[in-house]
């Protein structure tokens, strides 16, 4: 599709705004508004209770403008602005209630949003660097006439590299990649479950968005690039997966679900790479990509909503306690299990079309590298990957590698479905032991009409798509192709085709062994009562932030910089300042027995002080009439008691001699000022003769 508008507005922040709406950015631009449309509609009821809900409604819309300005940027600047924007609004939805759970949460997302940012920002600064623009249209060409010129502090290549691996950071952390999943499943217990749907529906797609653009523009034909996100996408979905099926808590296991969903995705784009580095057609991949992102979101938007109607209903997520509640109610069972069929990627429902195109990609590259395909890296990156592990190499070109992934693939498939089916029977299936009749006089009014009616709407989408998949989703995979680099598929695919199925079939029997055996067998323990209840085998090894980051960060960082600090300060800080102040006092003295020479050498010289003798001077009437006073005071304190009066024993000379001594005293401060006086114009003659040089120089 072509672009439709291209609007820039420059100067804004420094670098201007630059925003485009093309196929991609209009079919994401129109879910968004679907997606906060239902929600918003779905709040009506949801907030009613709540005292602050206004401020939940600021918030809502404000991120809703943010999240459309990422999906409408055409440049790496405008979409982070609007990435941070839309992270910090969204941070409201987790601390919303203020609890101490929420308020922990909140902290977590708002740190890997910070942290992820930071991260973002410094790619942003390679790559400008690197290629004078972040305008997504240019980054590429720059990128590659970078490459061939070469120069720099660092090579092209590795700074490209750093670039990326810092922005994959960034768009990783906001999509809920590993090993920075972890916001999810403590997001989204807490906060209230219309926002919970945009979170996992729409604002991890921003961040996949970025990993796109960044793809596309710069590694699409790169191998290396490609296994990374394939590595990443497949250890990211077995982990949400596993994750999911040991959770009891409902919100939280959709949330570890949108984890593994994201893990298709990002497989989706590693498959892309990977076929175009070996010079395949790669629309299955791109096809395959774009089709199950547009999908989760639906899905997520379906399943949240369904889990805002029990929760807002009995305010309580945890299996055990909401069991059996969705019986009777035919309404919320029709839209959870549209959800549940549509992520488990059952035939007929829209999941199965972009997973069937997501697993025949990494079935056509494991047959590409059976065949002997040399995999690609781009332009100018050759000496970069020359030294890559042999390890690297044999990942991308051994097919047994490829066999296992996709069985990787398939088993994450079958995952699926034995965590949905144990969500939706233990909702609409199972019985509650002691709260059954209560739940079933809410048939009526779990929901008010204009909540049912949203949610059945939206529900419905995903048969709809699903049964009309050439009607329908091919042409939304074909509006989002060009946005990809992809190449343009030229033949329909047969969905429905039995070599198609297979793979569906596989995922699906795997699920029903894995709830049969692993969730009625090894997740259920008896209760007191003797009934069977859900177990919470979650293991603490798999909470990265408990286990990893939030020691790493608090503990172990601050006790090694503080180490490393003290070092410093003990061995190098304190010797350099001990050897400076020695140096400064040795100056210091030098300097002040400079001056004292000057000092006496003038006194010796043009300031000499002639010699003298004290004399007694008759005329002299003050020292006269003060020595004579005391030499009567002195003669009545004698021994004979009277008056005696000898020029020998006189206090008039020294009255002399101390009267002699303060006119020295003056006259050597009278000196030394002058001397000063006579230092400081000789030091002005000189700053003015310098001056002048320096400006006749000049």
């Amino acid at each position: 599709m072509k672009t439709l508008f291209d609007v820039a507005i420059p100067g804004f922040c420094g670098m201007g705004l630059h925003f485009k709406l093309d196929g991609f950015r209009l079919v994401y631009s129109c879910i968004a508004v679907l997606m906060w449309a239902a929600s918003g509609a779905f709040s009506l009821e949801y907030m009613a209770h709540y005292e602050k809900r206004r401020k939940y409604y600021v918030f809502l819309w404000v991120t809703f403008f943010a999240t459309v300005g990422v999906f409408l940027s055409a440049d790496l600047y405008t979409t982070f602005i609007f990435f941070e924007i839309m992270s910090f609004t969204s941070y409201v939805w987790v601390a919303f209630d203020e609890k101490k759970e929420s308020l922990k949460a909140a902290e977590t997302y708002l740190a890997v949003a910070v942290i992820g940012g930071l991260a973002m920002l410094m790619g942003l600064f390679l790559l400008y660097d690197l290629t004078g623009t972040l305008d997504m249209d240019l980054i590429g060409p720059a990128a590659r006439a970078a490459l061939e010129n070469g120069g720099g502090y660092l090579s092209p290549a590795a700074q490209l590299y750093t670039a990326g691996g810092l922005l994959l950071f960034g768009f990783g952390a906001k999509a809920g990649c590993f090993p920075l999943h972890i916001w999810l499943p403590k997001a989204h217990p807490v906060a209230p479950a219309p926002a919970s749907a945009l979170l996992s529906g729409i604002l991890t797609k921003a961040g996949v968005f970025g990993i796109i653009v960044i793809t596309g523009g710069l590694f699409f034909s790169d191998g290396n690039w490609g296994l990374l996100l394939t590595m990443l996408g497949l250890v990211t979905m077995l982990l949400g997966a596993l994750l999911a099926l040991l959770s009891v808590n409902l919100k939280r296991t959709l949330a570890c679900s949108s984890i593994s969903q994201i893990g298709f995705i990002l497989t989706g784009i590693g498959m892309a790479v990977l076929l175009s580095s070996v010079g395949e057609e790669n629309g299955l991949a791109v096809w395959g990509t774009f089709l199950h992102m547009v999908n989760h979101s639906l899905f997520k938007l379906v399943l949240f909503l369904c889990a805002g109607a029990v929760y807002m209903n009995l305010h309580k997520l945890n299996l055990n306690d909401i069991r059996g509640f969705g019986r009777n109610k035919p309404a919320l069972g029709f839209c959870f299990l549209m959800g549940s069929l549509g992520i488990g990627g059952i035939p007929l429902w829209s999941g199965y079309v972009s997973k069937t195109l997501l697993h025949e990609s990494m079935v056509e590259y494991a047959k590409a590298v059976g065949e002997g395909a040399a995999v690609l890296v781009n332009p100018g990156m050759a000496s970069a990957s020359a030294g890559m592990p042999g390890i690297v190499t044999s990942l991308l070109l051994n097919p047994g590698i490829w066999k296992a992934a996709e069985w990787v693939f398939l088993l994450t498939g079958g995952m699926t479905v034995a965590y949905m089916l144990k969500l939706f029977i233990a909702l609409f299936v199972e019985k509650h032991p002691t709260e059954q009749a209560k739940y079933d006089a809410m048939s009526t009014s779990c929901m008010k009409p204009l909540s049912r009616f949203v949610l059945v709407g939206c529900s419905a989408l995903i048969p709809l798509l699903g049964m009309t998949p050439h009607l329908s989703m091919d042409r939304i995979a074909r509006a989002g192709e060009p946005f990809f680099q992809g190449d343009e598929m030229l033949h329909s695919v047969a969905y429905f085709s039995l070599g198609n199925l297979k793979g569906g079939v596989i995922s699906i029997g795997i699920g029903v062994v894995l709830y049969a055996v692993v969730v009625r067998l090894l997740l259920m323990k008896k209760d007191e009562r003797g009934t069977a209840i859900y177990a919470d085998r979650l293991p603490s090894w798999l909470d990265l932030e408990n286990l990893v980051y939030r020691p790493l960060l608090l503990h172990i960082l601050p006790g090694i910089c503080g180490t490393v600090c003290a070092l410093i300060d003990r061995y190098l800080v304190s010797t350099v300042v001990t050897v400076f102040l020695a140096v400064s006092s040795v100056v210091c003295r030098a300097m002040d027995s400079f001056v004292d020479g000057l000092i006496l050498l003038a006194r010796k010289t043009t300031h000499r002080q002639l010699p003298g003798t004290v004399k007694i001077r008759e005329n002299d009437r003050l020292a006269y009439i003060l020595g004579g006073m005391a030499d009567e005071i002195a003669a009545w304190k004698g021994r004979r008691g009277r008056k005696i009066k000898t020029d020998c024993t006189s206090a008039i000379p020294r009255f002399i001699e101390a009267e002699e001594e303060l006119k020295r005293t003056g006259k050597l401060v009278e000196e030394s000022f002058s001397f000063g006086l006579m230092l400081f114009c000789i030091g002005l003659c000189l700053t003015l003769g310098y001056l002048l040089a320096v400006f006749l120089m000049g």
